[in-house]
């Protein structure tokens, strides 16, 4: 039997670099700045001039962050960093304002129940699939845009109850990749103590161009509820836009709803499309296992619409998900915030650090799984696994704050993976290998470019 694919990732150094040496390896990507004790110490710390990292790996530990609620609230500089694109939402807010927020979102929720959500991501996913029909595959294709495109039309459809055209996605994609590096660049200047004024000013630009492309859906639809009480549509923005507050009565601004709104479709897309990009490139790589995954979606749907019961039974495409987030955890790193001195292991604290759970680094510990960066599915199945699926494997988090969107996410990434391998054979162009970049999301650098043949 021949060795597992490992899909690339970044050669961890043997030893921790210095100070100027981290900054130059980070300056395009988190994950690159990582040595080889990283992946296996328990608790970590990095001093830096403007700011304190300490980075627990150890399972109890990562259990007691993510679920300690309010006692961890997330870090003022993730705050910071997302300013410009989300604004005080329910992903940034922290303590009884977080309460607040989360109890008037959560009924908007109920849209993207499962079997109601599944004819939107069907149809989506066939518009992709004529925009492959349609592309020129006699030379590899660039699914890094595309997998955006689909991801932030399941989420425009269920937002909004509108198709995403091509024009309004590129324009999403090109921004929001502008968006990571000034943010990014803003944010490792501040953790050295430098003034970060200039990315910070240029980060609101791409930001703006994202908000520009539903800020008129929202405006109109708020304008009109309020005004006129239309409510033409039964989505999440309608209930964004209805809800009130249990205490006061009052309802979002235009502007609130405006920062609920970018929240979700950031989250709804983003993580998703990153999920997708990766999923197809290591398929890509193992014909072996895509075969295995064709297979099962010709046994259980044959050529018939997909539905969320055949999701279900497809064990192969749903682990082909776990293993994706796994090796290629999107949000590779959570930030709290440490709101008093306490002791965690041998160390002690100081208010205002960064306490970090990084399922990248905790997902890929060889003390929790064997052949730690190894692309294995079966992983999955295996019993002797079943313990670390639970502890040593949280893409969404944990406890109070868990991402209310797993359900969602896994449904349109198996629906859109099925819907591919489905119509096509996957495979690698010669000499092209991608690399993953971690800035909010991970991404490869330079795209993804695979070469598509029609199956059948």
């Amino acid at each position: 039997m021949s060795a597992p694919f490992t899909p690339p990732y970044p050669e961890p150094p043997k030893s921790k670099r210095g100070l100027i040496k981290r900054f130059l390896r980070g300056w395009h990507s988190w994950i690159h700045v990582l040595f080889d004790k990283s992946y296996t110490m328990k608790m970590g710390e990095i001093r830096m001039p403007g700011q304190t990292m300490y980075i627990a790996n150890e399972l109890p530990l990562v259990d007691k962050i993510l679920k300690g609620g309010t006692a961890f609230p997330k870090h003022s500089e993730l705050v910071r960093n997302l300013d410009p694109l989300i604004g005080n939402s329910v992903f940034s807010a922290n303590g009884e304002d977080w309460e607040s927020q989360r109890a008037m979102v959560n009924p908007a929720f109920a849209h993207t129940a499962l079997n109601r959500s599944m004819p939107l991501m069907v149809a989506a996913a066939d518009d992709l699939l004529a925009r492959l029909d349609a592309a020129d595959r006699s030379k590899p294709v660039d699914i890094d845009p595309m997998m955006t495109h689909v991801a932030a039309d399941i989420i425009f459809r269920t937002l909004f109850s509108q198709t995403l055209d091509e024009e309004r996605s590129n324009i999403i994609h090109t921004a929001f990749g502008r968006f990571q590096r000034l943010a990014h660049s803003a944010s490792m200047l501040r953790l050295y103590g430098i003034p970060a004024g200039w990315f910070e000013k240029r980060a609101k630009g791409p930001a703006r161009a994202i908000h520009d492309v539903f800020r008129p859906i929202v405006e109109a639809r708020y304008e009109g509820y309020h005004d006129r009480g239309e409510a033409p549509h039964r989505d999440i923005l309608q209930s964004l836009i209805e809800v009130q507050d249990a205490q006061t009565g009052a309802h979002f601004t235009c502007e609130q709803v405006m920062e609920q709104v970018s929240t979700i479709f950031l989250a709804g897309h983003e993580t998703s499309a990153s999920t997708m990009t990766w999923a197809l490139y290591m398929l890509a790589e193992c014909a072996h296992i895509q075969d295995r995954v064709r297979a099962e979606v010709a046994g259980i749907a044959g050529d018939a619409v997909l539905t969320a019961p055949m999701l279900k039974d497809m064990g192969h495409v749903r682990n082909i998900f776990r293993e994706t987030l796994r090796l290629y955890p999107p949000v590779a790193f959570f930030p709290r915030e440490v709101t008093c001195p306490m002791e965690m292991r041998d160390k002690q604290l100081e208010e205002g650090s960064m306490l970090v759970v990084a399922p990248w680094l905790t997902q890929r510990n060889k003390d929790n799984w064997a052949c730690p960066h190894a692309f294995d599915p079966d992983r999955f199945d295996d019993p002797a696994n079943a313990d670390m699926v639970k502890q040593a494997w949280f893409p969404f988090g944990r406890g109070p704050r868990v991402c209310v969107g797993a359900g969602f996410a896994q449904q349109e990434v198996m629906t859109v993976i099925a819907s591919v391998i489905r119509r096509y054979r996957l495979t690698m162009p010669a000499g092209f290998k991608p690399e993953p970049i971690s800035r909010l999301t991970i991404r490869p650098r330079t795209g993804m470019k695979l070469l598509f043949e029609r199956v059948g």
